[in-house]
């Protein structure tokens, strides 16, 4: 038997899965290139040449595709950053050292994802950092609270055992953290131009050992020689 005669108008039915991961990947990039508030759906059809009808097959509207991003692309790269910090409240007889694992653990991750994600640095600034970023809401049910509220914790814990510095506003230290490693990357642009020489060298690895060094420096009381103690 002959097969049966597509109706008009409606668009061919591709790899649904392969072409589903392809308009997202397409959407995730206009988002950080030309900001979400900026980006129609004709948009993401023509940079994934295909009609806005066949983005429609996928999701019916601006909206859903915009929470598939979130759901997809931004939420996979959160859980996976902050993993090492434990999610429970309990006690830890050395909470200088625990802080220190998870920071190295969290920066490294983060350099890293950002780094295989060029798209990152500067969705996460504009559309989540800007007051007025289009993703800023749908993010925030994706931040891990009990794990952040964690770290909070062990660094005023480390405070009270007088080896984290008191001066530091533990609330803040997951601003420095992402300070430290998403701006850099997304302002790479820049300072390559305005240093120029061995810029190229600045990459993932060398973005997360500064912020480390950074950090530590900020955070931990160091120890005088023959001192005991693990910060």
């Amino acid at each position: 038997a002959a097969p049966r005669a597509r109706r008009p108008g409606r668009p061919p039915r591709p790899d649904s899965a392969a072409m589903r991961e392809r308009l997202l990947d397409t959407a995730t990039a206009l988002f950080a290139e030309q900001g979400v508030a900026a980006t129609t759906i004709a948009h993401i059809a023509a940079r994934a040449g295909v009609t806005p009808a066949m983005v429609h097959y996928y999701f019916r509207n601006r909206g859903q595709l915009i929470d598939a991003v979130v759901d997809e692309r931004l939420a996979p790269v959160i859980a996976h950053v902050w993993e090492p910090v434990p999610a429970d409240d309990a006690v830890t007889a050395d909470p200088a050292a625990a802080a220190r694992e998870c920071l190295v653990l969290i920066v490294q991750r983060l350099a890293h994802s950002a780094a295989q994600r060029p798209w990152l640095p500067p969705l996460w600034l504009h559309e989540v950092v800007n007051e007025a970023g289009q993703l800023r809401e749908r993010v925030l049910r994706h931040l891990p609270a009990a794990r952040l509220h964690r770290l909070t914790a062990l660094i005023e814990q480390g405070q009270r055992q007088g080896v984290i510095r008191p001066g530091v506003e533990p609330r803040l230290a997951v601003l420095s953290i992402l300070g430290l490693t998403l701006l850099p990357l997304a302002t790479a642009n820049l300072w390559r131009r305005l240093w120029p020489e061995g810029a190229r060298a600045i990459d993932a690895d060398a973005i997360a050992a500064h912020a480390l060094a950074v950090l530590a420096g900020g955070l931990f009381i160091p120890h005088p020689p023959g001192a005991g103690g693990s910060a």
